[in-house]
């Protein structure tokens, strides 16, 4: 069995660093806007009912969107390619959200409040004071062994708050089903007259006052 859990922690990256997670948010929050836009451009094409349309899934935005990459939006690369992929997914998630009427209609990210976010996956580990992001490096923690480093980590996402930077992370452990073996041997209890307890092993226990 798997157990699931998150943990979010504030990083204290130094400038580099800094000018890297800037960087992965604009390409997320780019990524997102792009693939809203082109959503948009479909359905007025289709001109017909939102319920009613196949929209591109997040495969074919980050298909399309990788083809342009080559050519005018080359300065993509200088970020992980999980930034804009993980962005679009999010973008497929607020759509079948609007959907199944569980939030409004998607709308586009500005920066007017904040940089954001961006998640990343792949070969993400931590150590008691630092963690490891791809394309990033190590980046120290501020509370040092507050995320658990025996557990996997399915993802990191990275997030900006009034300046500050904070990583919440999603960790998975595997657990036994099997139930716990008793270390010693069983045992019978009776209840008597006479006696409170009569255990099958000759152990016998009055009943007080008796």
């Amino acid at each position: 069995m798997k157990l699931a859990r998150a943990c979010k922690t504030e990083l204290a990256p130094d400038e580099k660093q800094l000018s890297l997670l800037s960087q992965h948010s604009g390409v997320a929050r780019f990524a997102y806007n792009w693939g809203l836009n082109w959503v948009l451009n479909v359905m007025e094409c289709n001109r017909l009912p939102h319920d009613r349309m196949k929209l591109p899934t997040a495969v074919d935005l980050h298909r399309e969107l990788n083809l342009l990459k080559k050519t005018r939006f080359q300065w993509m690369y200088k970020s992980s390619k999980c930034a804009p992929q993980e962005a679009l997914r999010d973008l497929e998630a607020a759509f079948r959200n609007f959907f199944e009427r569980r939030a409004g209609f998607p709308r586009f990210k500005s920066k007017k409040h904040g940089a954001g976010s961006f998640t990343l996956t792949g070969a993400i580990k931590v150590r008691p004071s630092e963690i490891r992001l791809p394309r990033l490096g190590w980046v120290r923690l501020k509370e040092r062994g507050y995320i658990p480093s025996r557990m996997h980590i399915n993802s990191a996402t990275v997030s900006e708050r009034a300046g500050r930077w904070f990583v919440s992370v999603n960790l998975v452990e595997e657990i036994s089903e099997r139930p716990p073996r008793s270390g010693g041997s069983v045992v019978g209890v009776d209840r008597g007259i006479d006696r409170l307890l009569v255990v099958s092993d000759g152990t016998t226990q009055r009943t007080p006052g008796r």
